[in-house]
This record gives structure tokens, sequence and C-alpha cells, in this order.
């Protein structure tokens, strides 16, 4: 699927740093969508039904904890991979992520080339996983 069709939802409290993951997003070819907090978040995404949400871990409202965990209980949304991209860096707060269902963890700050080769990582991953075969 080319990365024009490819629909990302960036959630992010600080404003700038979101505009900056999508513009990043946008000159590889992506588009990119930003919800600003974690309440904000939930209704981009049931709209948007991106292919793929960057998320923060620390928000005022909802934490990323939070959201990824309301995310798995809809059926509609429980299948988006989810990045997180966050300064915490504490081995402990890693792995408390990956074993909520996030497919990547990125600390901030990040790279551009980071940041896009996680976002083609974990969509490739997710397009190797359909099975063609079942009709």
């Amino acid at each position: 699927m080319p990365n024009s069709q490819r629909n990302i939802v960036i959630v992010e409290d600080e404003r700038d740093t979101g505009e900056m993951f999508a513009e990043m997003l946008r000159l590889h070819g992506y588009q990119a969508h930003n919800a600003f907090g974690g309440m904000a978040a939930l209704g981009v995404i049931a709209e948007k039904q991106p292919d793929l949400i960057l998320l923060d871990l620390m928000m005022p409202d909802l934490s990323g904890m939070e959201i990824m965990a309301q995310l798995r209980l809809d059926h509609s949304l429980a299948d988006i991979p989810i990045v997180i991209i966050s300064a915490k860096t504490m081995p402990t707060d890693i792995q408390a992520a990956l074993r909520a269902g996030a497919a990547d963890y990125l600390t901030k700050p990040i790279s551009f080339s980071d940041l896009i080769q996680a976002v083609e990582h974990v969509l490739q991953a997710g397009e190797d996983e359909i099975d063609y075969t079942s009709e």
C-alpha cells in the first residue's frame, strides 16, 4: 500500500512536538492527523480509523496507557498498531507498554530517521500478518 494511503494519528499533548511528527510523516508521504491530549485522541482515532497510532504516555487528562487500554476494549480499534513515543526511559515503563500491547517504544528526543524506520517496520509487520490465502 502506498504511503499516501496510510493514515497515522499522532497523540501528543505538546502541540509543537505533534506538529513536528506530523510534518516528518507528511514529508515521507503519509497522511498524518494530530490529537492533542487523551480525550481528544479517542474521538480522532474512532473517526480516522488509522493504520497506526503514535502515542505519548504522559498527558494531563488520560495517560497513554489508559488510552491504549480503552482502544484494546473496542473491537473496531483493538488491532491498530501503537508506537509509544515517550520521554519515559525506565526499562519498567518500556516493558509495561510493550506488555500492554504497544508494537514499539521510542524515547524522546527522536530523530526523523528513527521515527520513519519504526513506522515502516510496524506497518510492514502488520502487512506480513495478513493472510491473503483465505477467501
